[in-house]
């Protein structure tokens, strides 16, 4: 068997890159949220080359643990490509989020000009999920942290949508920056989200899932961001068929679809609108 890094590409990949190869120079593409600090090298280094190769221009990988995070800012260091994200998934805290931890992640926020957001935080209010109290406070103290380093919030919403918009409207969250990332909310959702100063992160949900599609004809463009949340999906037994940065590609071709907008133009205004977010100029 290929080495991972050499396997034959899949037909995502293909998909991909006949998408950006549709325009002969292929417009610069950003993937809002990932992460990419769970693969191995090999893995990653063609990963980096496809995405590359697909037009991408900028990937961030974001933390779920204290550790994940170091890792994040690491590859970020090592990787033109990358850029990170530092913070904890709500899954992944064990109890109250306290000082020590904040002050872990403040430090490597501190510790990389590639530190772009604070990321990943949220609400995830499935049966299994940590206490919700618990979960809750950790996001508060994600948005005064990112509020005190002038950084944007990514965070993550998952059966929690009418539990998070209070919590982000009380945090003022307009005036930190944030995205919404993996959205899978409807136009209501989003309109609110937008109206506190969110930016919308669409991925691959959008090119199967309808109800999202009518979503997204009310979302402005100059509000949205793409993203895949690639990770290793183990459960794919097809390694070719893993999602991965260079499939953001196919997220904006579904979006200029929707639109009725050029592929270009909605890769140029995402790119810009993420720039824009997270405060890079």
């Amino acid at each position: 068997m290929l080495p991972p890094v050499l396997q034959a590409p899949g037909p995502d990949y293909l998909r991909s890159l006949r998408a950006a190869a549709a325009h002969r120079v292929p417009p610069p593409l950003c993937d809002s949220h990932t992460h990419l600090d769970q693969f191995d090298d090999a893995t990653l280094e063609g990963m980096l080359a496809r995405a590359a190769d697909a037009g991408v221009v900028m990937i961030v990988s974001v933390g779920t643990t204290l550790e994940s995070s170091r890792r994040a800012v690491e590859l970020a260091e090592r990787h033109a490509l990358v850029y990170a994200g530092v913070g904890l998934h709500p899954q992944d805290i064990k109890g109250p989020v306290g000082d020590a931890e904040m002050v872990v992640l403040r430090r490597l926020a501190l510790s990389s000009a590639k530190v772009v957001c604070v990321s990943e935080t949220g609400l995830d209010f499935q049966a299994a999920s940590p206490d919700r109290r618990w979960q809750e406070e950790s996001l508060r103290r994600h948005v005064r942290l990112a509020r005190e380093l002038g950084k944007a919030v990514d965070f993550h919403a998952r059966e929690a949508y009418e539990d998070i918009l209070p919590v982000l409207r009380e945090e003022r969250i307009g005036e930190v920056g944030a995205i919404w990332h993996y959205f899978q909310g409807d136009a209501r959702h989003a309109a609110e989200a937008i109206g506190l100063g969110c930016y919308i992160s669409l991925a691959k949900p959008l090119l199967r899932e309808t109800a999202l599609q009518e979503a997204v004809r009310e979302i402005p463009l100059e509000r949205m961001v793409l993203e895949t949340d690639s990770y290793p999906q183990l459960f794919k037994k097809n390694a070719a068929r893993r999602t991965e940065p260079a499939h953001v590609a196919q997220v904006a071709e579904k979006v200029a679809e929707i639109k009725g907008v050029a592929f270009a133009e909605v890769a140029e205004a995402t790119t810009a609108n993420l720039r824009r977010a997270l405060r890079m100029g």
